[in-house]
């Protein structure tokens, strides 16, 4: 039960957020400085956070109505082949993403778009390669 209320608790956040960013919108007529951003931070955010409440709100309740279907979820979500087909389908995923975020940082770099951007990406894409190799490091190890 303290899942199902912490559920509703977010879904409300993400409403609130929600509605503090359209008034954000709607209230402030000239924005400068962090102002031009938070309210669509907060629509983005809000809206995230909602939808996520929805879903788990939605989920419970679609599950409750049917014990069985609770059983067979469970089951279907520690099968090992399902497992595996998830991690599969992750690795393919990180391997598109090296090659598209390179060429992006490569074409923004072409396009002169600022410094500070550029480099803020360029962090992000070698975090994520960094990340990358320390587990496949540590992975190498246990196995």
């Amino acid at each position: 039960m303290k899942k199902n209320t912490s559920t509703h608790l977010l879904t409300i956040l993400g409403l609130l957020l929600l509605g503090i960013g359209l008034f954000l919108i709607k209230t402030i007529t000239d924005p400068t400085g962090i102002m031009r951003a938070l309210p669509y931070v907060c629509v983005g955010i809000g809206c995230g956070i909602f939808g996520n409440g929805m879903g788990s709100i939605i989920s419970y309740k679609a599950i409750k109505s049917s014990p069985g279907a609770e059983k067979q979820l469970e089951i279907d979500r520690n099968d090992e082949r399902n497992i595996a087909i998830g991690n599969r389908a992750k690795a393919k995923a990180y391997d598109m993403m090296i090659f598209v975020f390179g060429s992006l940082l490569l074409t923004f770099a072409l396009m002169k778009i600022d410094i500070i951007a550029i480099l803020l990406m360029v962090f992000a894409y070698l975090f994520v390669v960094g990340y990358g190799a320390y587990y496949r490091i540590k992975y190498e190890k246990e196995m």
